[in-house]
Order: structure tokens, then C-alpha cells, then sequence
């Protein structure tokens, strides 16, 4: 395996091109919309989307044939002079969950914002497709980039990309809910721009393999670190910076509050993880990676208590969003910095990444299925979904099978994450941490079964049911039954998964 520390003498290797196309792909397709129109547009996004999991799965094979990342080396021009994009294990991963994520948003939200036979182009449909191109293009950038600007660039592309997606609607409230997200979004980004400058002007180079090799525990790198992640957090929506996520998600089409849950959120949190594991790995003090997962307990907590309270099912699932968010900070502190424990650090680290493409999946039906009892109900209101499972029961059985991997029941990847999750933590003694993982798993099932429950019961008299589009409501199952399929692989650490990390 390759760690960021020795990149700074790599070059390019066989499969870099695959990185650029990632990145450029979608770029070329939002063109496409904007100049061509109609239904060669709408072509030139199913054609992109394809491709994107296409080149995301090159990347897989690749990484995995070679156990080594892929590297290309932009303009010929090597590090700290010129920038590189680098794909391990981890970028591998998340590259192919962002393409099949996008191209299910795509499939589910193809009725409503699809070309129609006979009808005027719609302003809707151009907002959504190129925004759902734009996520694509900045999230490959963000999961290949090894350089702390161009990180920021990706980041800065993922956010004003999304936030079209929250106000799609165009009501007052949405509106609100953008202009929040907005708020924080900015507040996010001039304390991560804040922190890099700190960085470039201590060392030098924001090239993340050399500053692996430079950084020390110094006053400088500490703020600079420090003011860097308290703006991903804000972008990450962790606790107590959360309240903007569930008027967002909640207010947004349902292919729109898929993507913005299953990945917008997970940008941020990446960059979180390469900051403190490759570019800082020396900087990981216990007590700043225990306030890490203080934090993340406490969203685990607070997020599943306020799930619980809601009286609509749209904010239930972006409450849980909140929870569900909270136990990736584990990592920070469940991963651990001294060398001579490579299962217990393996353990944890596939823990993290396998609770985050878990997530991802399931997060995704479930919004997918709220958004579909609302059009058959005209409403999401909790205590009116009595009936829901007899009449629509494929929606049901979504929710259900969603619902299996937040609460961490087998078999489901949100079981094998969790477990991994707390064997780490007892295998270090830390007994809070596996409490909370024990708890969000209860008050998980708690709000899920609370569904559950309303949509057994006895159907009212005279329950109007508006028919549901047959091929919604197989995308919405399709990506809740592949968080069972994770639950099925080992529950050890997994080798790709490894790939690139420091040894």
C-alpha cells in the first residue's frame, strides 16, 4: 500500500486518465443541456451517468487488481509546483456509491423532470439534471484530489450545486430553507479557506503528502487545523451545527433530498477524514479526536430524540440524517494513531466507511419513500398513514428494509458497520462510545417501528390513494435492498478499503 507520505516522488500511473474523465464528464454533459435541449439533452445526462459508474468501476477494479492507488499528474507538473489527483480504496468506494446514487436520483425523478412528448422545455428540469451532473463532477473531484485547495474548489462546486436542488420548488419556505444552507455553507467555507491560508503560509504547500511529512503539533498548524474543521463540520451538519439540514432535505423534491442526504453531506465529511488521517496525521492528539466523537455521540442522541418527535415523515428522515451522520466521527478517535494495531485500526476504519456507503443507500430509499406516500396520501403527516402498507406495499417494504441498516439489524450493512464499530470501542475500553452506538440503535428502531406501526394499522373508511409510477417505487427497493447485500461480507477489515492508508 501506498500512503500520501510517499506520493511526493510518485508520477503518474496506468489508469489516471480514468480520474479526469470522472471529473469531466459531467462538466461536458451540463454543457450539453444548456446548448443542445430537448431530448438529446436529456440523452447526453443518461449517457453521462452512465459512464460515470462505468469509470467509477474501472477505478474499483484497478485499485483492487493493483492494491496500489491511481495517480495523474496534472499538466506534467509534479507537487508542490503543480497539483496531482490520486483514487485509493476509499475514493475508490465512494466514486462508485456517488454514481449509482445519482443515476437511481435520475431514474426516480425521470417522470417528473424527464422531457414529455408535445410539451415546452421546463426550467425544472434543466435546474434539476444540471445540478445532479454538477454534484457528480464536484464529488469526483473532491474524493480524487490531494491538495488542500483544490479540495476546497470541489467543496465550493458540491455546495452551490446543491443548493438549487433545496429550493426547487420555489415555495417561501424552501426558499428560507436554501437561504440557510446557504448561510452556513459560507460560514463553512471562509473558516476551511481561512485555515488553508494558515497552512499554505506556515509550510508552504497544501499538497497533502508533503504536508504529511511537515506538519507538527505547532500553535500555526493547530488553529489553521482547527478553524479548517470546525467549517467542514458545519457543511457536515454535525451537531450543533445542524440546523439547516432538516428544513433543507426535508423541503426538497424526493430525488433531490436522496442526493443531498445520501452524498452532499458525505463531501464534506471526506475531506474531514483525508485532513487528519493523510494531511495531518500528527496532529491527532486524543482529546481533539474525543471531542470529534463527543460530538458525533451527541447527533447520534439528539438527532434520533428529534426523529422521534416529529409529526411529519419527511423530517423524521432528515432527523435521522442527523443521527445516522454523527456515528462516522467515530472514527476519529476509534482509529488508532499508535502503529502495532493494524486489525483494531482496520476493524474501525471499514466500520466508518461501511456505516457512510451504508447510509448512503438506504437514506436514499427512505427519502425516495417518504416522497412517494406523500404524492399517493397528499400529505406525510405520521398519524395519518394507517393503510399505507396494504395499499401501497412496495413503498412500505422500503421503508422497512431502509430502516433494517439505520437500526443495525442483520443482515444489513448498517449492522456490520455498527458492530465493527463497537467492537473497536470495548476492545479500547471506551464504554461511552459503545453505549451511544447501543442507544442509536434503539431510538433507530424506535422512530422506524413508530412508522412501521402507523402504516399496519386498520386502513380508514373511505382512504383515497393516488396510483403510484410502478418503476419509482422498484428504484426506491432497488437501493434499499443494497445495504443488505453489504451485510453480507465479512465482518472483518476489508483489504480495498486499506488501500493507500499509512501503514
Amino acid at each position: 500500500m501506498m500512503p500520501f507520505a510517499s506520493m511526493a516522488a510518485e508520477g503518474a500511473t496506468a489508469g489516471g486518465f480514468l480520474l479526469v474523465l470522472g471529473i469531466m464528464l459531467p462538466a461536458v454533459a451540463i454543457l450539453a443541456l444548456f446548448v443542445l435541449g430537448g431530448r438529446v439533452a436529456a440523452l447526453a445526462v443518461a449517457l453521462a451517468l452512465a459512464a460515470q459508474i462505468v469509470i467509477a468501476l474501472g477505478i474499483l477494479f484497478l485499485v483492487g487488481d493493483t492494491g496500489q492507488p491511481i495517480v495523474y499528474v496534472v499538466g506534467g507538473w509534479v507537487p508542490p509546483l503543480g497539483i496531482t489527483l490520486r483514487a485509493d480504496g476509499i475514493s475508490a468506494i465512494m466514486l462508485l456509491t456517488a454514481g449509482l446514487v445519482s443515476a437511481a436520483a435520475a431514474a426516480f425523478a425521470w417522470r417528473d423532470y424527464g422531457p414529455r412528448a408535445g410539451e415546452k422545455e421546463r426550467r425544472s428540469s434543466l435546474v434539476f439534471f444540471s445540478a445532479l451532473l454538477a454534484i457528480g463532477s464536484a464529488l469526483n473531484l473532491l474524493f480524487t484530489s490531494a491538495d488542500l485547495f483544490n479540495l476546497y474548489v470541489g467543496l465550493e462546486l458540491l455546495t452551490f450545486a446543491a443548493i438549487p436542488l433545496v429550493s426547487l420548488k420555489g415555495s417561501a419556505e424552501t426558499i428560507r430553507a436554501a437561504l440557510r444552507y446557504l448561510l452556513f455553507a459560507v460560514f463553512g467555507s471562509m473558516l476551511y479557506l481561512l485555515g488553508v491560508v494558515l497552512i499554505y503560509g506556515a509550510h508552504g504547500t497544501l499538497d497533502i503528502a508533503a504536508l504529511a511529512a511537515r506538519a507538527k503539533p505547532e500553535a500555526v498548524t493547530l488553529l489553521a487545523a482547527g478553524l479548517a474543521t470546525a467549517g467542514l463540520l458545519a457543511k457536515t451538519a454535525l451537531f450543533p451545527f445542524h440546523l439547516w439540514l432538516p428544513p433543507a432535505h426535508a423541503g426538497a423534491p424526493p430525488a433531490a433530498s436522496a442526493v443531498l442526504s445520501a452524498l452532499v453531506v458525505k463531501g464534506s465529511l471526506f475531506l474531514l477524514a483525508r485532513l487528519w488521517f493523510d494531511a495531518f496525521p500528527a496532529l491527532r492528539e486524543p482529546a481533539a479526536m474525543q471531542l470529534l466523537a463527543g460530538l458525533g455521540a451527541a447527533a447520534v442522541i439528539l438527532g434520533s430524540v428529534s426523529a422521534l418527535r416529529q409529526v411529519r415523515l419527511k423530517l423524521l428522515v432528515a432527523y435521522s440524517t442527523v443521527a445516522q451522520i454523527g456515528y462516522m466521527f467515530f472514527i476519529f478517535t476509534l482509529v488508532p494513531s499508535a502503529p502495532g494495531e493494524a486489525w483494531l485500526s482496520g476493524t474501525a476504519w471499514t466500520g466508518g466507511w461501511m456505516q457512510v456507503v451504508a447510509h448512503a443507500f438506504a437514506k436514499a430509499a427512505m427519502f425516495m419513500a417518504a416522497g412517494l406516500v406523500a404524492e399517493a396520501l397528499g400529505h406525510d403527516r405520521i398519524d395519518a398513514l394507517a393503510g399505507l402498507a396494504r395499499r401501497l406495499p412496495l413503498v412500505a417494504l422500503t421503508f422497512a428494509v431502509s430502516g433494517l441498516s439505520l437500526m443495525g439489524i442483520p443482515p444489513s450493512g448498517g449492522f456490520s458497520a455498527k458492530w465493527m464499530l463497537l467492537v473497536a470501542a470495548l476492545a479500547q475500553g471506551h464504554w461511552i462510545w459503545a453505549a451511544v452506538i447501543i442507544a442509536g440503535g434503539v431510538l433507530a428502531g424506535a422512530y422506524v417501528f413508530r412508522v412501521l406501526g402507523r402504516m399496519m394499522a386498520e386502513p380508514p373508511e373511505g382512504l383515497a390513494v393516488k396510483p403510484l409510477n410502478m418503476g419509482q417505487q422498484a428504484v426506491a427497493l432497488g437501493l434499499a435492498l443494497v445495504p443488505v447485500a453489504l451485510g453480507l461480507l465479512p465482518l472483518e477489515p476489508a483489504a480495498l478499503l486499506q488501500v493507500g492508508r499509512a501503514p
